[in-house]
């Protein structure tokens, strides 16, 4: 078994001689180079939006599930809210931008529960605020200069200016 995964690895480099490491280094750039340009024409078609389309239609999404939720401020200080569902509660903390279900600690988009509390709290305006309380890295201009600088390819070994 040992042997036939050497055979094969042999195989899929052939001879490492034959394949410069710049030329394979300018393959890679290349790719990369591709890639960057298609997400940056990508953003480009959004850019009158504040988030980019993934994250406008988790909102969304959150946004009208959150609408079926009951929200209570018992206590009346505007941090914590527990959101009611039909079988389970769960508690929010929007100045801390927490929530109990862990939703948005992993994708940093506003779940339905901080929804829910947003709209108790904003009233009307709460599908703006959803902005401010979501992170700021889903927005159009941030993942547009993400992929804003090019990336340069290595010049052949021949061609290089070494002093």
């Amino acid at each position: 078994m040992t042997t036939n995964i050497a055979e094969s690895v042999n195989a899929m480099l052939i001879d490492e001689r034959k394949y410069p490491v710049a030329s394979i280094f300018n393959s890679i750039a290349k790719r990369f180079s591709e890639i960057f340009r298609e997400r940056r024409a990508y953003v480009l078609k959004y850019k009158d939006n504040k988030f980019i389309p993934a994250a406008e239609k988790i909102l969304r999404d959150n946004m009208s599930e959150g609408d079926s939720f009951y929200v209570e401020n018992i206590s009346g200080d505007e941090r914590q809210y527990p959101v009611f569902r039909s079988s389970c509660t769960t508690k929010v903390d929007l100045p801390k931008r927490w929530c109990s279900c862990r939703k948005f600690n992993l994708v940093k988009v506003l779940c339905d529960h901080m929804m829910a509390a947003l709209r108790s709290k904003h009233s009307e305006e709460y599908g703006l605020r959803a902005y401010d309380y979501s992170s700021p890295l889903y927005k159009v201009e941030e993942y547009f200069l993400v992929y804003l600088k090019s990336i340069n390819v290595v010049f052949l070994e021949s061609e290089w200016c070494v002093p």
